[in-house]
């Protein structure tokens, strides 16, 4: 009989920690409506990661480095190699990461309340359209109605 009872003690205990660590329901997407009141041109920072370049210099310097020398030289030389390519890989890559080109788009919404958008240009956007903002923060984008 005690032995019952704890199997089923410890049965809600663990039903209870595995409830307390589920995630909670995501919100829905929230989605408002409003009019257009302004659109300013705006450019935005690339999100590609100027590691990649660097991880493919390092590791194309490794490569290299392997085909010097032997024993301690190749090794020296991989090392060297793989910091001379990382960073000829990073600068690289920051010369060819540019701005995407965006527009600030300015909403009125229902509410009276002015929101902010900066997204890649959508076309056929115009001052006056009404157009539903999907989303919020930083994945807040603009769509017409």
């Amino acid at each position: 009989m005690t032995v019952n009872l704890l199997t089923r003690l410890a049965g809600i205990l663990m039903a209870l920690v595995l409830a307390a660590c589920a995630t909670p329901a995501s919100a829905p997407p929230e989605i408002r409506m409003g009019r257009i009141e302004q659109i300013q041109p705006a450019s935005i920072d690339s999100d590609s990661h100027a590691g990649v370049g660097a991880v493919l210099g390092g590791l194309a310097g490794v490569g290299l480095g392997s085909l010097i020398g032997g024993g301690t030289g190749r090794d020296v030389a991989m090392v060297v190699g793989a910091i001379g390519g990382t960073v000829a890989g990073s600068q690289v890559a920051r010369r060819y990461d540019r701005p995407v080109q965006g527009q600030q788009i300015f909403v009125r919404t229902q509410s009276g309340v002015l929101v902010v958008v900066t997204q890649p240009v959508t076309p056929g956007l115009q001052v006056g359209q009404r157009v539903f903002i999907q989303g919020n923060g930083e994945g807040a984008r603009v769509v017409p109605q």
